[in-house]
């Protein structure tokens, strides 16, 4: 009896005791011990961990350089041949006031990076800038034009482009605060429109950017009208906007977002949507887009846009140059590439501040349209918005932007000085002056001649070679016969 108890309490034991730990694993040839690195001073050797710890961090070091250098542009070198060509006649024109200055010389100095961007390798040069989208408070920007034209000039711009939404009503502040920083303004419009083919569920929103001459368009009053009536579609679109979120339940006053838009400017999206920012209906812009005001959107609403085809067509016929705008806010870009391109349609957005959109490049490409870009710069500030000058355009692109430019801007400042020289009115002196440079010769003494006359006005714009052609020669000599009005003094143009 107790042999078998004392069975029972060894087989017990033996089941509820625990098992022994396992022996340790065999140590294996990679499980060095690593040897903390020491001091200089110190003799202690270094573990081989610490070798391949070196390596490691060298190589990350040189990958973190490489990146640098490549978010920097890549690595710098001396301009092709075509590159220096390019550079050159873009810089002769942005510097047609200055042809002695340095700005102008000394190509050696210059070098581009991988993307055809210049750079300069010495003080005495600047890097050609140009800035092709912009807005102002005219339209939905946040600072006067000549605000606008200060930070230009704090950017390093040389080129600006005012693009305000169906309005040109900035641009004669903008070139006059230009003259003072020495910045070259091209008159522009951003023009809205609307895409509406036979299969109305495409129909969507384009933008259309309008770039001109000093002077301006060539039917000025036309294309005014046109705008003008774009303006009053806004109107109604806003006031609907408003009528919508207050069928949401968030009770915005039309007198709050005209406050905001100013006096005389027509109210858009984006002062509706500051008008719910300071109500405290949504906590920023990005939100009130996000959740009201987007296309399509519960607060969204059409206005009398016409049609994207007639835009392109009325600015090519004013002798402007007609580029689609940010292409990739578009459902179905390519239908309205193909249809815009087939009205006259030049060029295309594809850079922006991140650099070339290889999509809509290629799609540049395949309707042979200009790449071009801007910042869209609205002065709004905050992460999301790109500077002014902050879209790098390769010197090539500028050479094709201006050299498709040119001859229709040369083409519509002949016409407008015969349109004068035809018909001497105050309207058409106006025309002139409205963007040209005869504002400064208001009480001044009387223009000596003809060639004096258009010096002034197109000194800035067009080569001495440009403006002492044959058809320049003609106007000169019918202008040799009129009178103008500089400050209270008749004075006949061609008078010495």
């Amino acid at each position: 009896m107790s042999s078998s108890f004392s069975l029972l309490l060894f087989l017990l034991f033996s089941l509820y005791s625990p098992s022994p730990p396992p022996p340790p694993p065999p140590p294996t040839p990679f499980s060095l011990p690593r040897v903390k690195r020491k001091t200089k001073n110190s003799s202690s050797m270094v573990g081989l961990g610490d070798s391949n710890s070196s390596c490691n961090n060298n190589n990350k070091a040189k990958d973190k350089k490489r990146k640098k250098k490549k978010k920097r542009g890549g690595s710098k070198r001396k301009m092709t041949a075509e590159q220096t060509l390019a550079f050159k006649s873009v810089t002769e024109w942005v510097y047609l006031d200055h042809q002695n200055s340095s700005s102008t010389a000394a190509l050696s100095s210059w070098v581009v990076d991988d993307f055809g961007v210049q750079k300069s390798l010495g003080r005495g040069m600047e890097k050609v800038v140009f800035e092709l989208h912009s807005h102002s408070k005219h339209s939905d920007g946040f600072l006067s034009p000549s605000k606008l034209v200060e930070r230009a000039h704090g950017n390093g711009v040389k080129v600006l482009a005012l693009t305000d939404h169906d309005t040109m009503s900035g641009i004669p502040e903008a070139i006059e605060t230009a003259r003072r920083f020495g910045i070259k303004i091209i008159p522009g419009v951003e023009i809205s429109t609307i895409f509406s083919p036979r299969n109305s569920e495409m129909e969507e929103p384009v933008h259309i950017l309008a770039y001109y001459s000093s002077c301006g368009p060539t039917r000025y009053e036309e294309l005014e009208t046109f705008l003008a009536n774009i303006r009053d579609g806004r109107y109604l679109r806003a006031k609907d906007m408003v009528l919508k979120l207050n069928k949401l339940k968030l009770p915005l006053k039309w007198e709050h977002v005209t406050k905001i838009a100013g006096k005389g400017v027509a109210p858009g999206r984006l002062h509706v949507a500051r008008a719910m920012v300071e109500a405290g209906y949504v906590e920023n812009l990005k939100q009130a887009f996000a959740r009201y005001l987007y296309d399509g959107g519960p607060a969204y609403s059409t206005g009398s846009e016409p049609l994207a085809e007639e835009a392109v067509q009325l600015i090519c016929e004013t002798g402007g140059l007609a580029v689609l705008a940010h292409p990739w806010a578009l459902k179905n870009p390519i239908p309205i590439i193909r249809s815009l391109k087939d009205a006259g349609l030049h060029g295309m957005e594809v850079y922006r501040s991140d650099g070339r959109l290889a999509a809509y490049s290629d799609l540049a490409d395949t309707y042979d349209l200009l790449k071009l870009g801007g910042a869209d710069y609205h002065g709004r500030g905050g992460h999301g918005e790109s500077e002014l000058g902050s879209v790098n355009l390769p010197v090539l692109v500028l050479h094709d932007f201006l050299k498709v430019a040119r001859p229709i801007w040369c083409g519509a400042i002949k016409d407008i000085l015969e349109t004068y020289a035809e018909e001497p009115s105050d309207s058409n002196l106006a025309r002139i002056a409205r963007f040209g440079r005869m504002g400064s010769f208001r009480g001044s003494s009387p223009l000596s001649c003809g060639q004096d006359f258009i010096g002034c006005c197109l000194s800035s714009w067009l080569t001495t070679e440009e403006r002492q052609n044959a058809e320049f020669e003609a106007i000169r000599l019918k202008l040799s016969y009129i009178s103008i009005d500089l400050g209270g003094v008749q004075a006949p143009i061609g008078s010495k």
